[in-house]
C-alpha cells in the first residue's frame, strides 16, 4: 500500500469516513424548534460545495427558505403529492400514509435544491447533458448527507413535490428546475436503518445481487 500520498488517511479517519457512510439516513423526523449555528450551517454548505461536478460546471443552487408562510405553502406542495401518491398506489395506498415522508414542518434548516438554467458546458456533457449535470447535483447531496451524519444532523430529500408549482412559490427562472427540499437539523435519534426496511415498505437488495461482470447478467 502507498504510504507516501499526500494528505493520507490514518485507520481511525478512514473508519470514521466509513461509518458516516453506513450510518447515514434520509430522515424525516426531526427535534422541533432548534436552530443551527450559522457556522455550522456554513461548514455544512460548504461540503455540499465541494462536490464533483462534469466539467466543474457546479450544477447546483441552494435557496435557504427562512419564511415561515413560504415554508407553510411548500409543506402543503408536499401533503398533496403525498395523497396523490397514495392514490396511485392502490392498494398499498393506505399502508403508505402511514408513513413518515417528510419534515418540513419540524426540521431547523429547509432548503431548495435547485438546478440551474443550463451553462452550455460540453466538457464530459455531449452524450448526456442533463444525466450528468444530474449526477453533479445528487454528489453534492450526498456530500452534504454525509457532513450532516458526522455533524449528528439529519438530513431527509423530499422529492415528494410537483416542480412547477415549487418552482412558482421560488420564483425560478426559465431553464431552471427544482430538485427537491433538504430537510435539515437534529433529531431525538437516528434510525438504526433506512426508515423504509424499519416500517417494512421496502428491503434493500444485497451488493452482491446489484455487481455484474462484463455484460448484463442480472437473473
Amino acid at each position: 500500500m502507498n504510504t507516501d500520498a499526500q494528505h493520507p488517511f490514518d485507520a481511525a479517519e478512514r473508519a470514521a469516513v466509513y461509518r458516516a457512510i453506513a450510518l447515514r439516513r434520509d430522515t424525516r423526523h426531526f427535534k422541533p424548534g432548534q436552530v443551527l449555528p450559522e457556522e455550522q450551517l456554513l461548514r455544512l454548505l460548504q461540503a455540499l460545495h465541494q462536490a464533483p461536478s462534469v466539467g466543474l460546471m457546479q450544477p447546483w443552487r441552494v435557496i435557504r427558505i427562512s419564511d415561515a408562510a413560504l415554508r407553510e405553502r411548500m409543506a402543503a406542495l408536499v401533503e398533496a403529492e403525498r395523497q396523490a401518491t397514495a392514490l396511485a398506489l392502490g392498494e398499498r395506498g393506505a399502508e403508505f400514509l402511514r408513513l413518515k415522508v417528510e419534515g418540513l414542518r419540524d426540521c431547523a434548516e429547509l432548503l431548495a435544491l435547485v438546478l440551474p438554467p443550463d451553462d452550455g458546458t460540453v466538457f464530459g456533457r455531449r452524450t448526456l447533458p442533463r444525466e450528468m449535470a444530474l449526477c453533479s447535483a445528487g454528489c453534492a447531496v450526498q456530500n452534504l448527507w454525509l457532513a450532516a451524519r458526522a455533524e449528528n444532523l439529519g438530513l431527509g430529500w423530499v422529492s415528494m413535490v410537483e416542480p412547477a408549482p415549487l418552482a412558482d412559490l421560488l420564483r425560478l427562472p426559465a431553464g431552471a428546475q427544482p430538485l427537491g427540499l433538504l430537510c435539515l437539523g437534529p433529531v431525538e435519534r437516528f434510525y438504526e436503518a433506512p426508515m423504509l426496511e424499519q416500517q417494512g415498505w421496502r428491503q434493500g437488495r444485497p451488493l452482491a445481487e446489484l455487481l455484474m461482470d462484463n455484460h448484463w447478467n442480472e437473473g
